[in-house]
Formats: C-alpha cells, sequence, structure tokens
C-alpha cells in the first residue's frame, strides 16, 4: 500500500483454519459508465464497469450473518497503507483482523508498526545472505493457512509473490499500484518511479489501482480504480502524496467490501464490488 520477527521453527499454529469463502458467479446483461466525484478541484473517482441487471433480487449484506476475515499483510516499507487498514480493522469500518504482516525487510517501518502493535511479523522471501532466517514459498503457504488466512493483501511489497502463493490463494490475494493500470505497471515500475513517468507521458489523470494478483507484476484483474487530477508542475512528489491520499481511502473501501463477501464475479472474469447501501448496484 508496518512481537518480533517470527521464522518457520518458531511459529504455534492453531489445529484448523477456517473453510474459504465460495463466490458466487454473476451474469452480464449491458454497460454502464459511471463516474463518482470525489472533489471539485483536484481528484475524483472514476469506474468504469460492464455492470449487470439481474433476474433474481440480492439480498443487502448481513454483517451480523458474516464471520470476520483474517487478513495478512505484505509491506516492504513505511507502510501506510497497513496502516490504515489497520485502524479500519480497530474502528469497526472494517469486519476483519489483521492476524500477520509479511516482509521481506524486517527493519522496515511497516514491520516495526506491526510489532508495536502485537502484529506476528514473518521474513519472506528468504535473505540470500541469511540462509536461516525466513521461510521458503512453500513454508509461506503453510504458515498462512495453519493462521486461518482468508485474503493476503499487498501494500507496498516489492517482490514477486510466488507462483505457489497465487494458487494456493486463487482470487485472493490484492495488489494497490499507485497508477492507473493497464498502464505505467510491470517490472520496476513502483513509488516515485511510477509518477515520474506518469508526468513524463503528459497523462491527465493518474491514481490508484487495485487488483487481483497473478503470476506477473500488475496484469491481475482490476477491481477497483480512482482518478487523482495531475496538475499543470506537478512534481513527482507532489502527485504522489495526493495519489497516496486516495490509496488510504480506496483501499480501506475495498477490504471492507471483500471481508463483507461483496466481490461478485462476471462470467467473463470481471470482478465487481456490490454496493453495500443498494445491492442493486455493481461498480
Amino acid at each position: 500500500m508496518v512481537t518480533r520477527v517470527l521464522f518457520s521453527g518458531q511459529l504455534t499454529f492453531p489445529a484448523k483454519p477456517p473453510r474459504e469463502t465460495p463466490i458466487a458467479p454473476l451474469t452480464p446483461s449491458r454497460n454502464v459508465l459511471s463516474f463518482s466525484l470525489r472533489s471539485s478541484v483536484d481528484r475524483f473517482a472514476m469506474r468504469i464497469v460492464k455492470a449487470a441487471s439481474f433476474t433474481r433480487t440480492v439480498a443487502k449484506v448481513d454483517e451480523e450473518a458474516i464471520s470476520r476475515k483474517k487478513l495478512a499483510v505484505f509491506v516492504s516499507g513505511g507502510g501506510s497503507n497497513f496502516k490504515k487498514i489497520h485502524e479500519g480493522c480497530l474502528g469497526g469500518s472494517v469486519q476483519g483482523d489483521l492476524v500477520l504482516l509479511v516482509t521481506n525487510k524486517k527493519d522496515c517501518g511497516g514491520a516495526d508498526y506491526a510489532r508495536s502493535n502485537g502484529i506476528p511479523v514473518l521474513l519472506f522471501p528468504k535473505p540470500k545472505r541469511e540462509s536461516s532466517d525466513g521461510l521458503s514459498p512453500t513454508e509461506l503457504v503453510d504458515v498462512l493457512r495453519e493462521y486461518g488466512v482468508d485474503f493476503v493483501l499487498l501494500a507496498g511489497y516489492l517482490k514477486l509473490i510466488p507462483a505457489e502463493l497465487v494458487k494456493a490463494f486463487p482470487k485472493r490475494i490484492l495488489n494497490i499500484h499507485p497508477a492507473l493500470l493497464p498502464a505505467f505497471g510491470g517490472k520496476g515500475l513502483y513509488g516515485m518511479r511510477v509518477h515520474k513517468a506518469v508526468l513524463a507521458s503528459g497523462a491527465r489523470y493518474s491514481g490508484p489501482t487495485i487488483h487481483f494478483v497473478d503470476e506477473e507484476y500488475d496484469t491481475g484483474r482490476i477491481l477497483a480504480q480512482s482518478a487523482v487530477r495531475v496538475i499543470a508542475n506537478d512534481t513527482p512528489e507532489e502527485l504522489a502524496k495526493r495519489v497516496l491520499d486516495e490509496e488510504h481511502k480506496l483501499y480501506v473501501e475495498v477490504v471492507a467490501a471483500i471481508c463483507e463477501e461483496r466481490i461478485k464475479w462476471r462470467e467473463d472474469g470481471v470482478p465487481l464490488i456490490q454496493s453495500k447501501d443498494n445491492p442493486d448496484d455493481y461498480y
């Protein structure tokens, strides 16, 4: 988008992880273009989706009937999105609990925040020069399963997710990227590099994208986006700050939706978010 560092030999696990929750597919029928204005000055949220009308009525989400989801977050730096999601969990806007923090940098700000809040920290992948530390891909999958993790959230994690993890958690790994994918994504495009590329291109809008994770960089199905206006004479730092502010809002909203089981899949594989206030609306 962060109590000690735990390694595979030091962990104790619950006996029975919870069962996965299936996601029902939906059938599309027409195209809808929708814009959600967030600010009249410097930013607005944009949604372009193929929405659906359905033959059946969808009941409003019953939060009391849905169990709280267990979340694992992956970070490589300060973890500001991780912190916002954690605050949402504690404040009640997110019906989930952060049970693990995974990082490739055990002394990063996100790991420090996790330790200070009693969240176990795992090191992944194994450092090349410290063979005794960290977890292998198989060990990581085992740990996530033993902790009963429902969803994995990447929040500024700079390593490629291994195929073992993608296959073990299909449609349950999310990433946030600081540009409007599919533009300005891929290997090597992260952090300030993204914002420099946006400004150099002359693009008039940027903004965060939340997408499901596959075995490549930034190519998974897009779930949500929010557009941020690029201002004339912007610097990369100024643009980065406005995009990050929008990331903090969007990621918490999306995590709240997945915890409330409001992610639905069209038959063509496109994920949609069901409106909490009006269950017949999707975006």
